[in-house]
């Protein structure tokens, strides 16, 4: 539903204990609480699309078209389930909001005429969103009673995959830009400052430093000109916390954003996104687009005397540049490569000038402190950190998606409360945490509290948020290696430590995880040598590499090592994955009762190690065996096999 801009401003300026009747209606209609019309709404995020909802979408067009049903057609963002995907909801008018998981597109026309004949499908319900004046449906479950949503505090999630992120109206009549019309007429810039380092909010990526106390440099540091640059890089593998709060809710972004700007008092601001985040830029675009046509950004705002400009500017998708001081040199169109400090970005960043780098989560906080006040939000989490963080799961768990709880709640909580825990028959080995330069928490350690202080106490780091959950199939080892790799591939090669130390450990680490060229003894040995070098490497590599990337490159080395050392002795001394998942360390065999001398295997093995004649048993080469597995997923007879 469309509102005229002096009503939207109306509302944006006032709390709904001063709005008229006429006013609370409006704001209800906006909000989509009271509705003219069935309302379905289809998550279109990057999760949703891969998973089909754009296929979804055309179908319940064509119900509608052929059907003549009027119905209001919407996208919205991801509840966090990414899992479930595609996820829609279905409102009737004088109805609670009603969510279905895991809707491709045909099944769209069974689950439509059930609930306009007003029968809620036994499958496929997440549950009902409740609002007040809204009649529930019977037997189905609150989202509020859900153990996934039940444990969490979505405060920065709280609208994801519930509003329309392309619709200023709703977001304004649920309270949104409330914050920023407060702080431009009733707080001085060093005022902000104070309120939201008061509240105790740190920067929630990275080692979580006061985000106030960084804006307070910034602000004392005279300049012409100051900037603020939102961090929308989001390099790690398998975090999404920040693409997902852009789609789903970048009204909210870009007010943080609008805080943050006025409080360091800059008058530009920009959005630093990887250009593979093709849905967020779209919707962050046309956000920009609707807040200058609203007033609300642009040259003397509502009248205020406050002026500001936000811009997006595209990167790589360069794992380093989401280090800040990589990030402005990319922002200014040099290769981003770190810069060693002092200086601080807060003092001489981009072009030189006083910058504030905050990531999307970070600044996504602001508008609730600012409206709520800095107790609120302390009275969140811990007295050290305050406040909810994110966290994405991925790995192999019940439900993958994302989760937003207090600081301070514990990883056994997160996993196996909220999510699930691993599936049935496996048991949990481990987490990672934090991405590529994060760090591996066993189980013994899944009741600490999840804050920065206790991470650290145990030689581990939060990072970004990311989680990757490891099952009893799974090989540490093998995933250490893999991130090796990986960041030996990132780094931008400027310092010797970095680039050096992370290419020796990526090789080190193959070489235990793949059958050596010949079995005598000294190649033992000299695995064992090169693991010995790891821990030396890894205390050079943090001492003097230049930025964070190099000297938290280790993190998975050091952490394995003091937690999963047993494993790697496994893999040094007997030849074996205890996971049987690196294929490299793999014996293959044939079973000579069972084979059938189909020779289906000998005709698939892409090293010719399959010997024997047609209609009798057939032999492996171990000589010659690559480990690939791929006879035994040839095989009829389940006759090869390994150990």
């Amino acid at each position: 539903m469309q509102a005229d801009k002096e009503i939207l401003i109306k509302l944006a300026q006032q709390n709904p204990s001063e709005l008229s009747p006429d006013e609370l209606g409006q704001t209800a209609l906006l909000r989509k609480i009271q509705i003219p019309r069935p309302l379905v709404m289809v998550n279109s995020s990057t999760s949703g699309i891969v998973a089909g909802s754009m296929r979804t979408w055309e179908a319940i067009e064509q119900y509608a078209a052929e059907r003549s049903i009027d119905i209001d057609l919407a996208e919205t963002g991801s509840i966090g389930l990414s899992s479930e995907d595609p996820v829609i909801s279905v409102q009737l008018p004088g109805r609670t909001r009603i969510f279905f998981s895991r809707i491709t597109a045909e099944k769209v026309p069974s689950l439509l005429d059930d609930l306009f004949h007003r029968e809620v499908p036994d499958q496929h319900v997440i549950g009902q969103l409740y609002r007040e004046g809204q009649e529930p449906w019977k037997d189905v479950p609150s989202l509020e009673d859900i153990p996934y949503f039940a444990l969490q505090s979505r405060i920065v999630l709280e609208s994801c995959g519930i509003i329309d992120p392309f619709s200023i109206e709703e977001y304004i009549a649920g309270g949104g830009y409330r914050a920023f019309l407060l702080t431009i007429r009733s707080y001085t810039f060093s005022e902000v400052c104070d309120l939201v380092s008061d509240s105790g909010l740190r920067g929630r990526s990275g080692g979580g430093f006061s985000t106030g106390e960084k804006w307070k440099a910034a602000f004392r540091t005279p300049s012409d000109q100051k900037f603020l640059v939102c961090n929308a890089e989001e390099s790690d593998p398998g975090a999404f916390m920040d693409r997902t709060l852009m789609e789903g809710d970048p009204f909210r972004l870009l007010e943080g954003i609008s805080i943050a700007a006025y409080a360091i008092g800059s008058n530009r601001a920009y959005i630093y996104i990887r250009s593979e985040y093709k849905n967020a830029i779209r919707r962050i675009n046309n956000a920009i687009k609707i807040l200058r046509e609203m007033g609300l950004l642009g040259d003397n705002i509502l009248d205020s005397g406050y002026n500001l400009q936000i811009s997006l500017r595209k990167g790589p998708g360069a794992f380093v540049c989401g280090e800040e001081t990589a990030l402005i040199a990319s922002l200014e169109g040099r290769r981003g490569i770190p810069s060693s400090k002092p200086p601080y970005p807060s003092t001489s960043g981009y072009l030189g000038r006083p910058t504030v780098v905050n990531n999307v989560e970070t600044l996504s906080n602001l508008p609730g402190i600012i409206r709520n006040g800095p107790d609120w939000f302390k009275g969140i989490g811990t007295t050290e950190c305050p406040g909810t963080k994110i966290f994405s799961i991925s790995g192999r768990v019940k439900l993958t998606g994302l989760v937003e709880v207090p600081l301070g709640t514990s990883f056994d909580t997160i996993v196996n409360k909220i999510i699930g825990g691993v599936g049935k028959g496996r048991e949990l080995k481990a987490l990672h945490v934090g991405g590529p330069s994060g760090c591996m928490v066993p189980v013994e350690l899944m009741d600490i509290p999840v804050t920065y202080e206790t991470l650290k106490e145990k030689g581990l780091i939060m990072g970004s948020g990311g989680i990757f959950v490891m099952d009893d199939q799974s090989c540490v080892v093998n995933t250490v290696s893999y991130f090796m790799e990986y960041m030996n591939k990132q780094s931008c090669g400027k310092c010797i430590p970095c680039r050096e130390g992370t290419r020796r450990m990526a090789e080190i680490l193959r070489s235990i995880t793949r059958k050596p060229a010949d079995e005598e003894g000294h190649t033992t040995l000299e695995q064992f040598k090169g693991v010995m070098q790891l821990e030396t490497l890894a205390e050079v590599m943090k001492d003097t590499s230049l930025c964070g990337l190099g000297q938290n490159a280790p993190n998975p080395v050091l952490s394995t090592l003091k937690y999963f050392r047993h494993e790697y002795e496994e893999h040094i001394f007997n030849r074996r994955c205890p996971s049987n998942s690196c294929t490299e360390l793999r014996s293959w065999f044939i079973d000579v009762d069972l084979c059938t001398g189909c020779s289906i295997c000998a005709k698939r093995c892409p090293a010719e190690a399959i010997i024997g004649t047609a209609r009798h048993p057939y032999f492996i080469d171990q000589e010659k065996c690559i480990g690939c597995g791929i006879c035994h997923e040839v095989c009829k007879f389940t006759a090869v096999y390994y150990k």
